[in-house]
């Protein structure tokens, strides 16, 4: 693999450190979807790109909005502004986005033939855009922060993939994985390798980090969670080289150990987990991402605050806690009110280290 990690030092490590379990002067603190609607400088260059595909596939635009959160607060991280259904759409189903109804694919897939046809696509060609934009991103924050590449597990994109569009069961989805588990498996099984190609190339073009994003992973019963989504995670992180890996599924307070055990190095925590119960049941085998309420930030400023310091209370100062939400930002979250939390975070966790130190 290229040598390409040791140019310059990074100014800001502590992300990378606190990844690594070890002890760090404050606790590290980003948001997932950081660069969103909440942010009037986000809505002006998505209305100049004209749509939100547009905006994520110019790698130019995709850096400037990247780079608009770490403008307002001092964050301990970029995270490359993309979306989690990027390779789907590079595999040929369609994808776009309908005014105020989320993503939908034109071909779901619904038989087998499209599910037999179904192919990892090539993150050099169909997925340049992506490669491009870390590339122009680590260039333009100069070693500032690191800059943290994702992707969807393969079983939240196959949600999407057969379904169509987001659901509030996933009615053909579920059918498709009972009637059919045999087509749901080989959909699993590309879209890993595919997610595993993906992942390497953000890290080869320059991500010092990777996440994946298993949003829909809660909705499977404990076996199913193993057969069809974790399964799948490790094979994934079976192949990610050159970065450590950080594993998200909403909903899966029950399988902590399970996550844990799957080969990643943090494992992130919705805002429904007991931190306290999160450290107990993992050790300090993984470090811990998370977990306050995406909610909590339309509060005020000072309400804020004082949850950041509940949250900070109950991870404790022991190595390995990044700071962030439970889920993505809220586009009604207040500007006044994450400028609020991400001083907090810093400010209170340099004292509670100062206490015990």
């Amino acid at each position: 693999m290229a040598l390409h990690h040791h140019e310059a030092p990074l100014k800001n490590d502590v992300f990378l450190r606190a990844l690594a379990r070890e002890p760090t002067e404050y606790t590290p603190v980003w948001l997932m979807r950081q660069a969103g609607r909440y942010l009037p400088e986000y809505n002006a260059t998505r209305a100049k790109a004209g749509s939100f595909l547009k905006l994520a596939k110019t790698p130019e635009l995709a850096c400037e909005v990247t780079l608009q959160p770490l403008e307002r607060f001092p964050l301990d991280a970029a995270i490359l502004f993309s979306d989690i259904l990027t390779i789907p759409d590079a595999m040929g189903l369609g994808l776009y986005f309908a005014e105020g109804e989320g993503p939908r694919f034109e071909r779901p897939l619904r038989d087998e033939a499209a599910v037999r046809k179904l192919a990892a696509p090539d993150p050099a060609a169909e997925l340049r855009y992506v490669t491009d934009a870390v590339r122009t991103t680590r260039r333009a924050l100069g070693d500032r922060v690191p800059l943290i590449g994702f992707s969807g597990s393969p079983y939240t994109l196959a949600c999407y993939m057969v379904e169509g569009s987001g659901s509030d069961d996933w009615r053909v989805l579920k059918e498709m994985l009972y009637s059919r588990p045999d087509l749901l498996h080989r959909i699993l099984a590309v879209n890993a390798e595919a997610v595993a190609a993906y992942l390497n190339a953000q890290i080869e073009a320059g991500a010092q980090a990777v996440m994946i994003f298993d949003t829909w992973g809660g909705n499977l019963t404990a076996a199913g969670y193993e057969e069809f989504s974790l399964a799948y995670m490790r094979k994934v992180i079976a192949k990610v080289r050159g970065a450590p890996c950080i594993v998200f599924t909403k909903g899966a307070g029950n399988w902590l150990e399970a996550i844990a055990a799957s080969g990643c190095n943090a494992v992130g925590l919705d805002w429904t987990i007991a931190p306290a119960d999160a450290r107990r049941r993992i050790g300090a085998k993984v470090a811990l991402q998370g977990n306050l309420d995406p909610a909590a930030l339309a509060a005020a400023p000072d309400a804020v605050r004082a949850e950041a310091r509940r949250v900070l209370d109950a991870f404790g100062v022991a190595p390995g806690h990044i700071f962030n939400l439970g889920h993505g930002i809220s586009p009604n979250a207040r500007v006044d009110s994450v400028a609020a939390l991400v001083d907090e975070v810093r400010t209170y966790s340099k004292k509670m280290r100062s206490r015990t130190g």
